[in-house]
């Protein structure tokens, strides 16, 4: 059917109607797409251009450098040393296990290695450079890097690490660094960020743990430019961080070494102290460890060999160890009974070797007993008896009172782990800790030194020299900061009275320099220099009555952990003192025979700034002296030449 000329020009005209709506159609919708491309790239650019920027730069933090510690006379004591290591990062690595395995080749990585590879690496961002062998020498660094094309996402870095150069000698006042732990974090309200970068070291014990938020310093930063898959191109800025405060001790390296060496393979601590300034000279405690391997990543079977040692090496018996201070404690008592007017130094009692309270006897060392004694016959010769009598008068809770006075059952606020309070009580102490009352009984055996009473040797040294000067004598580890010295306020007077410290000091005198005396073998032959102290015997057994009707064993008949602890204090020069030392030998016996000859070395070791001399020492003594003095000078040249070769 032909179509008339009107439907064609009625079908003409819709056509064209339709063109011209979809024509409009197309130029409205071009027209909002125009003004929307103006919108986001002119007005919305600089935003768009930021959200850009952001995905093609990435923000790294640079760890920073670790804060030195030196002795009091610039001895390096904790450094850091060139490490050089090997990272991964997951996501430019591929396939993680090939890369791995073909490093293997290269370097030794061991089953643990890799087992500690592969959870760091799960744990972590894929971008994350993961450590995969630290302190590596320089012929495997340079096998990885000469390799580095056929290991993808491996790089070889030369970064730092912790290192102790006098290894044992100051591996519990020191202490060591190691990994970021989660109980770390956690002890942490808001971590530094630094904290999460792995494999980054923090102080675990002793001034690094304590003083670590002023030597870890502030980590940089630096910013690079990565492709769209996250690889990195280029670095493009690197802003570096702010290195750790140095930290000067008062310690004395080279004494501290002497006395290391002194106390030899005993289970030993030594404290040795400036009875003006408080400073602490040397902190010993024997045996020590090599703070280094905790820094390497210590073996399972290292550690086990430090845990299982019945010396205890992994323990700073300085200050963390508390013991029965034993005839030490007398000077307290004496103290006591002097201030409160219950005796003067001429006051006497008689000692038959024991005295009966109720219907139990408490002996004296001496089993004949001592006969009439003073305060400073007391001291000189220890009689027990003496102080049993006292004690009874002056009662528990004012002893106490002397003893927190004097720094003992006080907890010193020094940087170094697991300080020790000691215990130092009375009524009320024992009725909150044991539900109990107090008895005579207690207090007798309170009076020297053992019951309750625990002291550290920090806590006697701190007592011998506040003894030693009528002073307040506050202890102290750090000298100076970054250069800066600690303030050091001046210690308080205890407010004591002459005559009694006086008294006290005489009979300490007379320890060391009456025949009579129980540490008189130990004397210093120079006057200039002369000695007063205390000795000390602290038992770790109850002995029976059966036992003590037969004859009581002698320490050197006893399993070793069965023996008495030998403890001495005391201070020199007598006249004008400098110095107050502690010496604790754990199970070493009798106090005159195993702690005062090595205290003696020890101040003679001060007083001199040197391996002392023959002269300072009793003439009939000069050549076992010779002897042991020449023993020891090559001893210290084996621990020197052992230390270097360590490092």
């Amino acid at each position: 059917m032909r179509r008339t000329a009107r439907d064609t020009e009625e079908s003409a005209r819709r056509i064209n109607r339709r063109s011209l709506m979809m024509g409009g159609a197309m130029v409205a919708m071009f027209a909002v797409l125009g003004v929307r491309m103006r919108f986001l790239s002119v007005e919305q650019a600089d935003e768009f251009r930021l959200l850009a920027e952001e995905n093609r730069i990435n923000m790294r933090l640079i760890p920073p450098e670790r804060g030195l510690i030196f002795d009091r006379n610039g001895v390096l004591i904790a450094g850091n040393e060139q490490n050089y290591r090997v990272t991964v990062t997951r996501e430019e690595a591929g396939d993680v296990d090939a890369v791995l395995a073909r490093l293997t080749n290269l370097i030794p990585i061991t089953a643990e290695d890799m087992e500690r590879i592969k959870r760091d690496l799960d744990r972590n961002s894929p971008f994350v450079p993961i450590i995969v062998a630290d302190r590596l020498s320089w012929e495997d660094f340079s096998k990885v890097a000469m390799n580095a094309p056929t290991l993808p996402g491996v790089t070889p870095e030369v970064g730092l690490s912790r290192h102790y150069p006098l290894v044992e000698d100051f591996s519990h006042v020191v202490g060591y660094v190691g990994p970021v732990s989660e109980r770390d974090l956690e002890e942490r309200p808001d971590p530094d960020p630094v904290l999460r970068i792995p494999e980054f070291q923090i102080g675990k014990i002793g001034v690094e743990r304590w003083m670590e938020d002023t030597l870890r310093g502030s980590a940089g930063n630096k910013r690079i430019e990565v492709n769209h898959v996250g690889r990195v191109m280029r670095e493009l800025e690197r802003t570096d961080g702010t290195p750790g405060r140095d930290l000067q001790l008062t310690i004395d390296a080279e004494v501290q070494n002497f006395i290391q060496a002194r106390l030899g393979e005993e289970s030993a601590a030594c404290v040795v102290m400036d009875v003006n300034t408080g400073e602490i000279i040397a902190c010993a405690s024997s045996p020590g460890f090599d703070p280094n391997l905790f820094v390497r990543g210590i073996t399972q079977r290292d550690y086990s060999a430090l845990m299982e040692d019945d010396h205890r090496p992994l323990a700073n018996k300085t200050v963390q160890g508390a013991y029965p201070p034993g005839s030490t404690f007398k000077m307290v008592t004496a103290l006591a009974a002097l201030e409160e007017g219950l005796i003067t130094p001429e006051t006497t009692h008689y000692c038959p070797g024991y005295l009966e309270f109720g219907d139990r006897r408490f002996h004296c060392w001496k089993r004949g007993g001592h006969g009439t004694v003073d305060l400073a016959k007391s001291l000189s010769e220890s009689c027990d008896v003496y102080y049993y009598e006292i004690a009874q008068a002056v009662g528990i809770d004012k002893i106490a009172e002397m003893g927190r006075r004097l720094g003992l059952g006080i907890r010193h606020d020094l940087p170094m782990s697991a300080i020790s309070e000691g215990i130092m009580p009375n009524k009320a102490w024992k009725q909150e800790r044991w539900g109990q009352d107090w008895r005579i009984g207690d207090t007798i055996n309170a009076s020297i030194g053992q019951g309750y009473v625990l002291a550290s040797p920090l806590q006697l040294t701190v007592m011998t020299a506040r003894i030693a000067t009528g002073r307040a004598v506050v202890p102290r580890l750090i000298r100076a900061i970054d250069g800066t010295p600690e303030p050091l306020p001046e210690a308080e007077p205890l407010g004591l009275s002459a005559e009694g410290l006086r008294a006290i000091r005489g009979g300490m005198y007379e320890v060391m320099n009456t025949q009579r005396g129980t540490a008189y073998s130990s004397r210093i032959a120079d006057e200039t220099m002369a000695f007063a102290g205390k000795t000390g015997t602290s038992q770790v057994r109850n002995i029976t009555a059966a036992e003590r009707a037969r004859g009581v064993i002698s320490n050197d008949q006893l399993p070793w952990n069965r023996r008495d602890h030998a403890l001495y204090v005391g201070y020199a020069p007598y006249e004008n003192p400098r110095y107050a030392v502690t010496v604790v030998v754990e199970h070493g016996g009798g106090g005159s025979a195993a702690a005062a000859p090595i205290a003696r070395d020890a101040i003679l070791r001060v007083l001199h700034g040197d391996i002392p001399p023959l002269t300072a020492y009793p003439a009939n003594q000069r050549g076992r002296i010779e002897t042991d003095l020449n023993a020891l000078r090559e001893k210290l040249r084996d621990l020197t030449q052992t230390g270097n070769s360590r490092a």
